[in-house]
């Protein structure tokens, strides 16, 4: 795409409104679409995507118990402060405890309260069911090879993959600079 009058594809969708194309604009619907049938296996328990996919990676089944809130923020794919703020409210419905990691007086390590867990696992099989339903469009084998070209695409751009990453900067009054 080096002309920068070269044409790119409206894609007129059965459902909802034309979508270009291009790799951001199909995946920005995608993450709507995942985003939405993660809401609506979590909602009705008070909890956002975000908070539920916290819970997610400091489960005790298939997570990390005792992670620090560093490499949860990493594995979110957001900056630290969201982070902290996601626990907060979480650590507030007595869903998590944070604690002083003995090994770095700074890092605060993050796991599910009996409570916590209870909940997740209780949500779990149906946020699961929710999120294998957005691929029902997809045979088994489609929907496996989906899944690994996905991966492989996130794995080659993983350099692309920074928390905040196209925001627009703000100026030191806090104004959104233009």
């Amino acid at each position: 795409m080096n002309d920068s009058r070269e044409r790119v594809e409206l894609l007129e969708l059965r459902a909802g409104p034309p979508v270009r194309r291009v790799p951001l604009a199909l995946a920005r619907r995608f993450f709507q679409i995942c985003t939405t049938a993660g809401a609506e296996a979590v909602s009705s328990a008070g909890l956002t995507p975000q908070e539920f996919a916290v819970m997610g990676y400091v489960n005790p089944t298939d997570g990390e118990p005792d992670l620090d809130q560093s490499a949860l923020a990493a594995r979110l794919g957001v900056d630290r402060n969201s982070t902290s703020l996601l626990v907060g409210s979480l650590e507030a419905k007595g869903l998590v405890v944070r604690r002083v990691s003995d090994a770095d007086r700074r890092a605060r390590l993050v796991r599910l309260t009996p409570k916590g867990e209870r909940l997740f696992h209780k949500l779990h099989p149906h946020a699961l069911e929710l999120q294998q339903q957005v691929l029902t469009v997809l045979d088994l084998t489609e929907r496996e090879l989906f899944i690994d070209l996905l991966v492989r695409v996130i794995e080659a751009n993983a350099g692309r993959a920074r928390p905040g990453a196209g925001r627009r900067k703000r100026n030191g009054n806090g104004q959104i600079s233009t």
